[in-house]
Order: structure tokens, then C-alpha cells, then sequence
């Protein structure tokens, strides 16, 4: 069955209906995948991910036709553009979850809007209340963060102290001959629900995709005219041991870390509640990484 095949007709198929044809299942998440409300791959399994997708676009849209596929909705998703989908309005005030929500949009970097959808964000040079540090070297000055939008309204679900830079150790004793792997600023779609460590092996999210770092060969603790190198490096987001704040140790070679285990255990508890990893646990995260001077220069306090 084709979308096409609705046109004119009084065919209503219903969401198990779909997801026995794998042909139409495809189709409509390559589309809606076009109109930016579900995430790639359109692998022909219409599941809670695919069917809130549809849903929210016939809301969108307003096709009267929330409990199934008919007509109208055929004929919106063949013709309807990704610039011509309404876009629910955001409420964005002054506080730093906006702030931060600004700043993604600015970048075009993908914001989620729907419940139980998390936006996982480091801020780089950033304290506990939001003010900025000197950001220097081998310490946890770092935050990470998870922002949920409810109602429109993006809410810091919680933070917790971190690093988004590799220690004095690794700096000095780099993995890789090119040096040290400090993360470029930017967004990606890069981890998944893993395992890190050895001795001290525990949950993490780990690379499951290429991302881009900058490699410090001159061990200046600086991205400044340092090479970039792309790939898959292991850069995980994992715990840091506990080490203390002022001195990082060997717990980053280069990852994204949250300092307590506490804290880290807490920060998967929450992700692993997003509805995409409850309805696929091989869900792969997007997670953004942010200078906190840039952040506040664009949006000031």
C-alpha cells in the first residue's frame, strides 16, 4: 500500500494496520523524517516513536484524523513542505534554560519540544549558578545539563558538574599522537546506553558515532590552531571517579564527565526515561556542547 492509495477514498487504517505494511510504514517516515518531526533511519517498524510522529503532524496540521490514516492524512504528508508545517511556538523567557534554547535555535542545532524528550547540552566555563569561570585547566568547571520542554517551556530537569576537557594526565600522556582530544564545540548524534570502564565498569553513554575533536599536540589545555581530526574516539559520558574539582586525574582522556557518581547515576536514570530509548534501547542521543562565554556574549545576562 502507497499513500497514494488513500487519495479519493474512504480507506481509515488504523496504527497496527500500518505497521503490518512495511512499504507504507516507509514511506511516511521518510516523510515525516523530511518534515523534521521523527528522527532517521525509516526502518519500517511504525512503533511509539513513528506513530507519536504521525500524530503530532495530523495535530499539526489539523486533519480531524488522530486515530488513523485516511485521506486527508495522505494527502497532507505527499504534499505538505517541511516551511509550510506550523511550528507549536515556544515560550522562551529570560532564564538560562531559554537562554540556552536560544542559543541552539541560533545555531540551527535540533531542539526537542516533546515531553519526555531530553536536549542533553554541556556548558563549557560555566558554575553551579549560571555565572561564568575562568575555565582553567584540569578541573570539573564544566556543567551538564538536561533540558526537557513542557508546554512549550524549557525546564532544567537537573545539572551536575563536569568536564568537557581531557585532564593534566592525558594532556601530557595523550592516547593519541596527535595529542589530547578536546570536542569541538557543536552538536551531535553520537551516543548511545553503554558500558565505560574496566575496574570500574558502570552505564554510560558511549560514541556510537563519528564526532570531531580538536587534538592538542602542543599540550596548551587550548583549541587554538589545533588540528581537527574526525571519528569514532570513545569519547563516552561517563562518571569521574569522584575525583576531587580541582584536579581531574585520569578521569578524562577527552570524554564528557560528570565528576560524582552519584550525580552520573542520576544523570542516566533520567535519560533512560526518554521516550525514543523506552521504545528503542539502541536509541543513539544527540548532545550539544556549548562555550559558556559564547553563550552569554550572544545572550547576556
Amino acid at each position: 500500500m502507497k499513500l497514494q492509495d488513500f487519495l479519493g477514498k474512504e480507506e481509515k487504517w488504523g496504527f497496527e494496520a500500518i505497521a503490518q505494511d512495511t512499504d507504507l510504514t516507509r514511506q511516511i517516515q521518510i516523510l515525516l523524517i523530511g518534515l523534521g518531526l521523527l528522527e532517521p533511519p525509516a526502518d519500517g517498524k511504525f512503533g511509539p516513536v513513528s506513530v507519536a510522529a504521525l500524530k503530532k503532524f495530523q495535530d499539526l496540521t489539523k486533519t480531524e484524523e488522530s486515530e488513523f490514516l485516511g485521506a486527508v492524512t495522505a494527502k497532507k504528508l505527499i504534499e505538505t513542505k517541511p516551511e509550510e508545517l506550523p511550528k507549536p511556538p515556544l515560550k522562551l523567557g529570560s532564564d538560562i534554560a531559554s537562554k540556552i534554547i536560544k542559543y541552539m535555535q541560533a545555531k540551527n542545532y535540533q531542539v526537542f519540544t516533546n515531553l519526555k524528550e531530553y536536549n542533553i547540552v554541556y556548558i563549557e566555563g560555566i558554575n553551579e549558578n549560571w555565572s561564568l569561570n575562568s575555565d582553567p585547566p584540569n578541573q570539573f568547571n564544566d556543567r551538564r545539563i538536561v533540558i526537557e520542554v513542557v508546554d512549550g517551556i524549557p525546564k532544567i530537569v537537573n545539572h551536575w558538574q563536569a568536564t568537557t576537557e581531557p585532564g593534566k594526565y592525558y594532556t601530557f600522556n595523550p592516547m593519541n599522537s596527535g595529542g589530547a582530544a578536546r570536542i569541538k564545540f557543536g552538536q551531535y548524534k553520537a551516543w548511545a546506553v553503554g558500558w565505560h570502564g574496566n575496574a570500574d565498569r558502570h552505564q554510560a553513554l558511549v560514541q556510537v558515532a563519528p564526532i570531531t575533536v580538536h587534538r592538542d599536540f602542543n599540550k596548551d589545555f587550548q583549541r587554538t590552531g589545533d588540528k581537527l581530526d574526525t571519528g569514532l574516539f570513545l569519547v563516552n559520558q561517563h562518571w569521574g571517579y569522584d575525583a576531587p574539582a580541582n584536579d581531574i586525574k585520569n578521569a578524562s582522556a577527552g570524554c564528557l564527565v560528570g565528576r560524582r557518581r552519584e550525580g552520573h547515576r542520576e544523570f542516566m536514570a533520567i535519560i533512560k526515561q526518554d521516550r525514543r530509548y523506552v521504545a528503542n534501547n539502541d536509541y543513539v542521543f544527540y548532545t550539544t556542547v556549548i562555550s559558556g562565554d559564547d553563550l552569554l556574549k550572544t545572550f547576556p545576562r
